[in-house]
């Protein structure tokens, strides 16, 4: 403990609630106070999001909003969760380079091969550098432990997938924000659950809670001036640190001690994961087997993604997002009620509820044609 915690246990206040509420708080008004700034400087050097034949917007809207929010979680994160950092010596490092990478792709837009080198490179450093990786699937198609190279691999290949993924989401306004905020709330929620010892990820996980809500806030707004997008800086930043927590959370439910203490395990912990984190992995998922099946490129950019099945709908943003959000929560509900099923059946069940909630926008236009 550091004098100022000292301080504080002293005063009779438990450190980690002190922590948890700072973090929150300071996050999101760095956040908060940033934003007008950045939106400023932005439209005075004319930083904007051209709108384009995939946009669902129609108007230039700054998109550098992810700079506020690396800007309020790099703060915060070194004061009120430093532990994190000792820990995984490479984390800040990796926030850093896609933070860089971010900002070039949005003011420069710089080509693929060169962003998804960064995206290799940072979630190498995290997985070989801090050794957060997949180490076990539970017996998930009859896997369990994972040899060290075969879990690094498969490791950096989820980091890049979901960081790509959840970039694909940020298609309409609140949407990536929103489900973010869920996402590091439920894992945050579970971590409080397990112990002390996973405290650190806790108020990790406020801190991004409170810069997400604060860049909501203007997101959503209706007011053309103070509107702004996370840009590819946000969606990458927030994809790969909801890629961390998330491997994280399956790596405290592998059978094992900590000081002694016998961990609680959990055997359906990585379906669990993959449902807190099923809307980026479905929307993936959907677009290239629709692109594959029509023999189209899979990297090539289209609008088939649920956003846009939403919009044809005539919904709006708003509401748009409140459907699949909606949804998500609804499938989060039935994830925890068969949460002791067999791994290999509640993956099965997970993934065909996603892709229903994916089709149901395009049976619903059916519908009213018919």
């Amino acid at each position: 403990m550091n004098k100022i915690e000292f301080l504080i246990a002293d005063i009779g206040i438990p450190v980690f609630y002190v922590k948890l509420v700072l973090g929150f708080l300071i996050s999101f008004l760095i956040t908060f106070i940033s934003i007008p700034t950045i939106i400023q400087v932005s439209k005075r050097k004319n930083l904007m999001d051209e709108p384009s034949d995939r946009s669902s917007h129609i108007r230039k809207i700054p998109n550098l909003g992810g700079i506020a929010i690396f800007f309020s979680i790099g703060v915060c994160a070194s004061i009120f969760a430093y532990e994190l950092f000792d820990l995984y010596k490479f984390l800040f490092a990796s926030l850093v380079i896609l933070l860089y990478i971010g900002v070039m792709d949005d003011i420069l837009m710089i080509k693929a091969y060169k962003k998804l080198f960064a995206q290799i490179l940072v979630s190498a450093l995290i997985v070989i550098g801090s050794d957060v990786r997949i180490r076990d699937l539970f017996g998930i198609f009859g896997i369990h432990e994972l040899n060290y190279f075969i879990s690094v691999a498969f490791s950096i290949f989820t980091f890049v997938i979901l960081i790509n993924a959840f970039n694909l989401i940020d298609g309409i306004d609140g949407l990536a924000g929103t489900y973010s905020v869920l996402c590091s709330a439920l894992f945050g929620g579970s971590y409080f659950y397990l112990g002390e010892y996973n405290y650190p990820l806790v108020v990790f996980s406020a801190i991004i809670v409170g810069s997400v809500l604060a860049f909501l806030y203007y997101n959503l707004s209706k007011h053309r001036r103070v509107k702004i997008f996370m840009g590819d800086t946000g969606s990458m930043i927030l994809g790969f640190l909801l890629a961390f927590t998330a491997i994280n959370f399956i790596d405290i439910f592998i059978e094992k001690k900590i000081f002694g203490v016998p961990m609680y395990h959990l055997k359906s912990a990585p379906v669990i994961a993959v449902a807190i984190l099923i809307l980026p992995i479905i929307d993936t998922l959907n677009v290239i087997l629709i692109r594959l099946f029509q023999k189209k490129s899979p990297f090539k950019a289209d609008k088939n993604h649920i956003h846009h099945r939403l919009l044809s709908l005539d919904l709006s943003h708003k509401k748009s997002t409140m459907y699949i959000i909606s949804y998500y929560l609804f499938m989060i509900l039935i994830t925890y009620f068969l949460r002791h099923l067999e791994n290999n059946l509640f993956l099965l069940i997970i993934v065909g509820l996603g892709f229903l909630g994916a089709y149901m926008p395009n049976i619903i236009l059916k519908l009213k044609k018919s």
